[in-house]
């Protein structure tokens, strides 16, 4: 159905600042809360895709990244998490929002078309996993959403319920960075060792911030046998 249709049938309101939408606006926002809308752009690390502020000589990689040595290959994020993109994503994940998911694998999949040809060549594409009951408590995976939106935009398999998270964790929101790495450690489990054996793997989430729930995702895939691991999101915490 066509946004002129809706627009018809329904008053369509900006997700931000809750302006009425034109015919013109398609989507979710106004044409000014999405030009504030900040895309990543470099200088960014090259590893994990965390973007720092000034400017950079060349290809760097983070202290953090130096340090940890992150079980991911190679990360990235769409944009950052503020203004209405953390309007949008709240809402898609908190608060049912389901009607933004393809404003937000738009994010994404134009994150994609600029991936190097090693991660647009992977094998498939798999989100991170709730605990199921907090899954049916919501309604619906916020990331495997993400993750089969985007796999049927650039044409690549979506694999569901690749991993199991096998025991129920604390939100990771108000925690510190280190308490994030020990809120899920050994959480999650491959449900499907047959699948991920030599595959390069796209690892789909909605926020990265630390990077510890990506890390451990990774961890698991890599010990049973990933070829490598890829993680894309839609928009970087700080």
């Amino acid at each position: 159905m066509s946004w002129a249709v809706l627009d018809m049938l329904f008053s369509r309101t900006c997700e931000e600042c809750g302006a009425a939408l034109t015919e013109e606006e398609s989507g979710c926002l106004c044409w000014d809360c999405r030009a504030r809308v900040r895309f990543v752009q470099v200088p960014f690390c090259e590893r994990c895709g965390d973007p720092v502020p000034g400017t950079i000589g060349g290809p760097f990689a983070c202290a953090g990244c130096r340090r940890l040595q992150p079980a991911f290959a190679w990360a990235r994020s769409a944009v950052h998490y503020d203004g209405a993109a953390k309007t949008c994503l709240r809402r898609f994940k908190y608060q049912a929002g389901i009607w933004l998911q393809e404003e937000l694998v738009g994010w994404l999949a134009a994150l994609w078309r600029t991936c190097p040809e090693t991660v647009r060549a992977a094998d498939y594409v798999t989100g991170i996993p709730l605990y199921p009951r907090r899954e049916r408590e919501r309604g619906y995976n916020q990331a495997a959403l993400l993750a089969a939106g985007l796999a049927g935009r650039v044409g690549i398999p979506f694999r569901p319920r690749t991993l199991g998270r096998i025991k129920p964790t604390a939100t990771q929101t108000h925690l510190t960075a280190v308490q994030r790495v020990h809120n899920v450690k050994g959480v999650f489990k491959v449900l499907r060792p047959g699948h991920v054996r030599g595959a390069r793997i796209v690892l789909v989430d909605d926020v990265m911030t630390t990077g510890a729930t990506a890390n451990e995702c990774a961890r698991a895939l890599q010990a049973a046998g990933a070829a490598a691991v890829m993680v894309l999101t839609v928009a970087r915490g700080g």
